[in-house]
């Protein structure tokens, strides 16, 4: 069986290839994808060749994507939670037509992890009756906010900020939320992502160009600044601002990527004589077996994820912009690779693969 993927080939290019399928083994599960989605500041950075990700070490060809929802199509003969036509949702399988995944999921530890620390490489997990298919897509980034959220262990009544407006930052400020922050704040030159921001339950959305952006802050949390800041932009400038406007003592999840270090940071100024605590928070950094407070394993944050969905409290259409056919994934980095603000919840389809 022939199955097709996206992969950069070089810098600044994408094609859609295809692969024959080595014979299923044992305990082995073939899936046929339904929908993957783009998680586009991650799979930017690799198709721009950015530092601090595979293409910046110059690894290309490179194969992208990891969050797929999809339907099992065969399984090995020692395989005995799945049986085919199983709705499955997929985690570090690619943008591809046909997944093979061990039942159980594998290891796989960057190097220098401690080995009970890391993440799941092909994570393999059942979606509940009721979920549709293009939301069941986001489980696993959606994963990545609600761990930075979960790091800031947010108590009842405590005011957060969620500074970036991309997929990230619209369901961090869901989850804060539903930690019980109040207010929930939000930041972005967007207009109009500051506009959904609000559609979604923040109850304050700011430009962070505005003058009077650091007042308007102190009135929503009577002059303290918020105690926690999900930075989710991954840029310096950003960062810098939070460290000026959080409380004392207050808590920064670094949920964005900061891949280029281009601007200096008084650490003893901003972090040091404050008592802030900047929290790194990659999908790296949660334990591999077993959840603890504030630190919970992705198939945990999966099934936390589906529950959300199943009982309403978790919106995601409003962030699927777009399907795009993987024929024209070339067309679409481009597109959302060069201009601004474009749309970001960009899902393929592989239905007619």
């Amino acid at each position: 069986m022939k199955a097709y993927f996206v992969e950069f080939p070089a810098k600044d290019q994408c094609v859609l290839s295809s692969e024959e399928l080595p014979p299923l083994k044992p305990d082995q599960i073939l899936i046929k994808s339904d929908y993957s989605l783009i998680s586009a500041g991650t799979e930017l950075a690799n198709y721009h060749g950015l530092p601090n990700t595979g293409g910046g070490n110059g690894d290309f060809p490179m194969r992208i994507g990891y969050s797929t929802s999809g339907h099992v199509l065969e399984v090995g003969q020692d395989v005995q939670n799945f049986r085919p036509g199983d709705k499955v949702a997929v985690a570090w399988g690619g943008h591809r037509s046909h997944i093979i995944s061990n039942e159980s999921g594998t290891i796989r530890l960057a190097d220098g992890i401690d080995p009970t620390r890391g993440c799941s490489s092909v994570i393999t997990a059942k979606i509940p009756d009721g979920v549709d298919m293009r939301d069941a897509c986001f489980v696993n980034v959606s994963s990545f906010p609600m761990l930075g959220v979960r790091k800031l262990e947010l108590q009842m009544g405590e005011s957060v900020m969620i500074a970036g407006l991309g997929l990230l930052g619209l369901l961090a400020l869901q989850y804060a939320r539903l930690s019980g922050a109040c207010p929930v704040m939000v930041c972005d030159f967007s207009p109009e992502r500051r506009a959904l921001a609000l559609k979604l339950g923040a109850d304050a959305a700011f430009d962070p160009g505005d003058p009077d952006f650091y007042s308007k802050i102190k009135e929503w949390t009577d002059g303290r600044g918020p105690d926690g800041v999900v930075e989710v932009t991954g840029y310096l400038p950003a960062l810098q601002q939070a460290l000026e406007y959080v409380a004392f003592e207050g808590r920064i999840s670094l949920l964005g990527c900061t891949r280029v270090s281009d601007q200096p940071i008084d650490f003893y100024q901003y972090v040091h004589r404050r008592g802030v605590k900047l929290i790194g928070a990659h999908t790296n950094a949660r334990p591999v077996v077993e959840s603890r407070p504030g630190e919970w394993t992705q198939r945990d944050d999966f099934r936390t994820f589906f529950r959300y969905l199943q009982t309403g409290r978790l919106q995601v259409a409003p962030l699927r912009t777009r399907l795009v056919s993987p024929q024209d994934c070339g067309a679409v980095y481009h597109e959302i690779g060069s201009v601004k603000n474009p749309p970001f919840g960009n899902v393929f389809d592989w239905t007619a693969f």
